[in-house]
C-alpha cells in the first residue's frame, strides 16, 4: 500500500472522516505496523496537522509521515479517558515513533503477586503481567539498598520465606522462630496474609511514616486488652521499621509537604530520567528510567515518564505535588488525569528558583551520573563490537550475535541452546531451546558435531526455503526480516558463533552448504582451552589475545549459551528421573503422573506422604494410593501383609 501522501484523494478522504472529538489515533505503514499512538482532544484537528503544516514539524515527525498508509482512531469520553489509553496502546505496541522507555533490565523492581492466595514477594528484572492484580514497585536505582530493604522486611514481618514447602505434611524451622506464618500448611487465612502484605507494600509505596503511625495505635489497643504478647511483637515490628528507615538521611526543612520530583540528562541518543519521591521532608525512594532521546525536547521525554509510571501505581502512592525540569506539553491535562487518578488535588510545578529549583538541580546531577555510567557502558559494547568486525573482517559492526552450545550426559537429554545479543547486550526475549531429535544421540551415544549440524539446520531452514523460492535475501536483511519475521525483529545474525573447536565449525559449516547459505552467513567458533577464534577453513586459529574486547564479547556470548543449554538439560533430565520413577508403578500412566506431581510439587513429597494423603490426591484412590505408598517402602508393605494374613 502506497503512502497517503502519495494519493492525495484518499488522503482528504480519511481526514474528512476523523471526528473532532476526544480520543486516540494510530498511524499505520504498508505492513499494517502501527508507527504511532497519540491523542488529543480534537482529533480531526491533531491529524490534519500532520499533513497540513510539515514544516513546523520535528524530522523524526516528518520521517513518520512520509510512511503513514492507513489512519484509525477511537474516540473516548474526555481527554483524561484518552490519556490512559494512549498510554495502554503504547506499552502493548511499542510502536517506533514514540517515546519509548526502554527496557533494558538495568533496574529491578520489586514484585507482589497480589492474585495469588498466599502472594510473593521477590525482586524480579522482568516486568512481565501475570494478572492485572499483581504489582511492580520500582524501578529502583540502588540495588544493593532495594535487596537489604527486602532482608529487613522478610525478618521485621512473618512473610513465606520459600517458594515451595520443604516438608509435605509439616512446617519447616522458619514457622517455630516466627519468621514465617506456616503459609505451606495453611496456618494463616488467605485473608489475614494479605493484611500482613497489605502493611509491607506501603514500606515500598514509600508510607513508612503512615504504617509506622498505624502500629503504634495497634501496640496500644494490645496493651489495653493486656494482650502483652502481641503487643510485643508489634513493638519489635516498629523496632525492625526504625532500622528500615535509618538510611533515609536526606530530609528539607518543608516536611509539610510529599512530592515527587523528575529531572533528567540527555544527549544526542539517550535520555537518563531520574524521579525522587519525598515524604514527609525525606527521601524515601529513587527511581530511574532510560529512553531514546533523539530528536525529542526535554519535557517530552518528562511527559512520558509520568505517564508511564503514574498509571501502574496505587493512587495512594500519587503525591500532592510533582516538580518537574522542564515545562510540559500538556501540563494541565496531565493534572486532570492525576487528580482524577488520586481523587484529590494534584499539582504539577516547574520552579526556577530558591529551595525547589536547588531540589530539582540535584536530581539533575544524579541524572547526569546515571548518563555517564550509561554512556561508559555503551561505549565499552561499542568497542567490543568494533573489535570483533576487525578481528572478523566485517564490513561494519555486527549488531546481532548469536551462539550457540549442546548440553548432554553421554548423549542423554541431549539439548542445544541459542542466545542473542543485540549490540553487545543479550536479548533473552530471542533465546531459543532445541531438544535434539537424532535418533543416533542417545544415553551411551553422543555426537556433538551431528548435534550442532541439526541445531543450525533447524534454526536457518525457512532462510533457505525462501532463497529457494527466489527471495531476495539480502532485500529481506534490509527489510527487517518482515516476511520471515516471528518476534518482531530481524531475526537474521551478523555473526553466528559456535562453542567448540574445528570440528563443531566443520559440522556446522557441512549443514549451511546443504542449505546452501553457507555464503550468506559469518561463521565462528571459540575453543575453550585457549580461548581460540577459528574462522571456517582455515586450519590454525585466528591471531588474538583473549583479554582482547572482541574475544571477550563472544567469551560473554559463549558462557551465556552454556548456561542456557545446562540449565534446560538439568529441567529435562529431572523430568524425565520423575516420570521414570513413578512409571514404574503399577496403575500409573502418564496422566496419573502428571497430576500427583501436579498435587504434590515433588517426587520426594509423594515419597514421604501417608497412604491417607496420597489417597486424596485427584486420580488415586485407596488401592492404588497403597500401590504407591508400597513401591517407595516395601519393608512397610510386606508388614501390613503379615498383619493381615495372621489377622485372617
Amino acid at each position: 500500500m502506497a503512502p497517503l501522501l502519495t494519493r492525495p484523494q484518499v488522503l482528504e478522504s480519511r481526514l474528512r472522516d476523523i471526528p473532532a472529538e476526544p480520543g486516540c489515533y494510530l498511524m499505520r505503514d504498508g505492513d499494517d505496523r502501527i508507527l504511532y499512538v497519540g491523542k488529543s482532544k480534537s482529533l480531526r484537528s491533531r491529524v490534519r496537522s500532520y499533513f497540513r503544516s510539515r514544516h513546523d514539524l520535528s524530522p523524526r515527525i516528518r520521517l513518520m509521515t512520509r510512511q503513514v498508509c492507513e489512519i484509525e482512531f477511537i474516540v473516548t469520553d474526555s481527554e483524561a479517558e484518552a490519556l490512559a489509553l494512549e498510554s495502554n496502546l503504547i506499552k502493548n505496541h511499542q510502536p517506533h515513533f514514540n517515546v519509548l522507555l526502554k527496557d533494558d533490565k538495568k533496574y529491578p523492581y520489586l514484585c507482589i503477586t497480589w492474585s495469588e492466595a498466599y502472594p510473593r514477594i521477590f525482586i524480579t528484572r522482568r516486568r512481565r503481567f501475570r494478572s492485572p492484580l499483581d504489582r511492580f514497585y520500582g524501578p529502583y536505582v540502588d540495588v544493593g539498598l532495594l535487596r537489604r530493604t527486602l532482608f529487613l522486611v522478610k525478618r521485621v514481618f512473618p512473610l513465606r520465606q520459600r517458594p515451595r514447602p520443604l516438608h509435605p505434611d509439616r512446617t519447616c524451622l522458619n514457622f517455630s522462630i516466627g519468621r514465617c506464618p506456616g503459609v505451606c500448611q495453611e496456618m494463616i487465612t488467605s485473608q489475614d496474609y494479605h493484611r500482613t502484605l497489605r502493611k509491607v507494600a506501603m514500606v515500598f509505596q514509600g508510607r513508612s511514616d503512615e504504617l509506622q503511625k498505624l502500629l503504634e495505635q495497634q501496640m496500644e489497643r494490645y496493651a489495653e486488652r493486656l494482650d502483652f504478647e502481641s503487643a510485643a511483637r508489634v513493638r519489635d515490628q516498629l523496632q525492625g521499621l526504625d532500622q528500615l528507615t535509618a538510611d533515609q538521611k536526606m530530609s528539607l526543612p518543608d516536611s509539610s509537604v510529599s512530592r515527587d520530583v523528575l529531572a533528567l540528562a540527555s544527549d544526542e541518543r539517550v535520555a537518563a530520567v531520574q524521579l525522587f519521591q519525598m515524604r514527609a521532608g525525606k527521601l524515601v525512594g529513587r527511581l530511574g528510567y532510560t529512553a531514546d532521546a533523539s530528536g525529542l525536547e526535554p519535557g517530552v521525554i518528562l511527559q512520558r515518564v509520568i505517564e508511564e509510571h503514574y498509571s501502574q501505581v496505587d493512587s495512594v502512592e500519587i503525591p500532592p505535588e510533582l516538580l518537574v525540569q522542564h515545562s510540559l506539553p500538556q501540563q494541565d491535562l496531565l493534572e486532570e488525569w492525576l487528580t482524577e487518578q488520586r481523587e484529590r488535588k494534584v499539582q504539577i510545578h516547574w520552579p526556577q528558583r530558591r529551595q525547589k529549583a536547588d531540589l530539582i538541580e540535584l536530581v539533575q546531577r544524579n541524572a547526569e551520573f546515571e548518563l555517564l555510567r550509561a554512556k561508559q557502558g555503551q561505549e565499552q559494547q561499542a568497542l567490543a563490537m568494533e573489535d570483533l568486525a576487525q578481528l572478523l573482517e566485517l564490513s561494519g559492526s555486527p549488531r546481532r550475535i548469536e551462539g550457540y552450545d549442546i548440553s548432554h550426559i553421554q548423549g542423554s537429554d541431549a539439548v542445544a541452546s541459542q542466545v542473542v545479543f543485540i549490540d553487545g547486550l543479550p536479548a533473552k526475549q530471542h533465546y531459543r531451546k532445541y531438544k535434539i531429535r537424532s535418533s543416533s544421540i542417545r544415553s551411551g551415544h553422543s555426537d556433538d558435531f551431528m548435534a550442532m549440524a541439526e541445531v543450525i539446520r533447524r534454526r536457518f531452514r525457512r532462510w533457505a526455503r525462501a532463497k529457494a523460492e527466489g527471495a531476495d535475501l539480502a532485500a529481506l536483511r534490509r527489510r527487517g526480516g518482515s516476511a520471515l519475521q516471528t518476534d518482531g525483529l530481524n531475526d537474521w545474525p551478523d555473526v553466528v558463533m559456535i562453542d567448540g573447536g574445528k570440528g563443531q565449525l566443520s559440522a556446522v559449516m557441512e549443514a549451511l552448504r546443504e542449505l546452501d547459505l553457507q555464503e550468506e552467513l559469518q561463521v565462528c567458533s571459540l575453543a575453550k582451552q585457549r580461548e581460540e577464534v577459528f574462522l571456517p577453513g582455515e586450519s590454525q586459529p585466528l591471531d588474538s589475545e583473549p583479554d582482547q574486547l572482541g574475544v571477550a564479547l563472544l567469551r560473554r556470548l559463549r558462557d551465556e549459551a552454556h548456561r542456557f543449554a545446562v540449565s534446560f538439560h538439568r529441567q529435562q533430565r529431572g523430568e524425565r528421573m520423575k516420570r521414570s520413577r513413578l512409571s514404574d508403578i503399577p496403575g500409573l500412566g502418564p496422566k496419573r503422573v502428571k497430576e500427583l506431581l501436579a498435587h504434590f510439587h515433588s517426587i520426594d513429597a509423594i515419597q514421604l506422604a501417608s497412604i491417607e494423603r496420597l489417597s486424596q490426591a485427584p486420580g488415586v484412590g485407596s488401592s492404588l494410593a497403597r500401590e504407591i505408598h508400597g513401591f517407595f517402602h516395601p519393608d512397610a508393605s510386606e508388614r501390613s501383609d503379615d498383619t493381615r494374613e495372621q489377622s485372617a
